[in-house]
């Protein structure tokens, strides 16, 4: 796959466990018909309702940031296609669950769509949700890891929340006409968070309900 090993080469994929996600999760199983033959090319790609798949270079820096683990429950924002839902499936395995949220409902639906092409449904790794991912999923939480991916203007109070002490949040933030930092939060104890910001990225707003 020359994408993700141009990604390894530029050092954006390092950790063994998400180049081998990469590797399986095909995102050409997660594009529209019409841009399957664009699915290796290394830009956002639309999917629809103004949306689009996120590009790769930039899904591989915020996974290396996440750092998914195997039996970890992880919360996936705005998961859109279902590509990185079903790459963090791959890496949390059946232990593990992940839990994507899609505020849109077509969208919702054509990323568990997607995702089904991998039984991630079928074997209980994985569930879908259309609702405000704003809000969290308080019912299913704590969670080890959360991702969004798209950007807020500020990060949402109830996602630290439902961070589990230890844990990590990935999430673009900025506003709608200007670039996006993505930013890491690591969460030492109920009330105290570390945060690094990495400028200079570019998303689609996180919509709300």
């Amino acid at each position: 796959m020359p994408l993700v090993d141009d990604l390894i080469k530029q050092s954006y994929l390092k950790t063994p466990e998400i180049i081998n996600a990469f590797r399986k999760i095909k995102r050409d199983d997660f594009v529209l018909p019409q841009n399957k033959d664009a699915a290796e090319i290394n830009a956002p790609l639309p999917i629809g309702c103004g949306q689009t798949i996120s590009q790769p270079l930039t899904v591989a820096f915020m996974m290396e940031l996440l750092q998914p683990r195997a039996g970890d429950k992880i919360l996936d924002v705005g998961s859109g296609s279902g590509w990185t839902t079903a790459i963090l499936a791959e890496i949390a395995g059946e232990k593990g669950k992940v839990y994507g949220v899609e505020v849109i409902p077509e969208l919702k639906e054509f990323g568990e769509k997607n995702i089904s092409k991998y039984n991630f449904i079928k074997k209980g790794i994985a569930r879908y949700f259309c609702a405000d991912g704003r809000a969290g999923l308080p019912d299913y939480a704590p969670f080890d890891k959360v991702l969004v991916s798209a950007a807020a203007e500020e990060t949402p109070q109830k996602l630290l929340e439902q961070l589990k002490g230890g844990g990590r949040l990935v999430i673009p933030i900025g506003g709608q006409y200007q670039p996006h930092d993505i930013v890491l939060i690591e969460k030492q104890d109920q009330n105290k968070f570390t945060e690094k910001r990495f400028p200079g990225f570019v998303f689609v707003p996180l919509v709300r309900e």
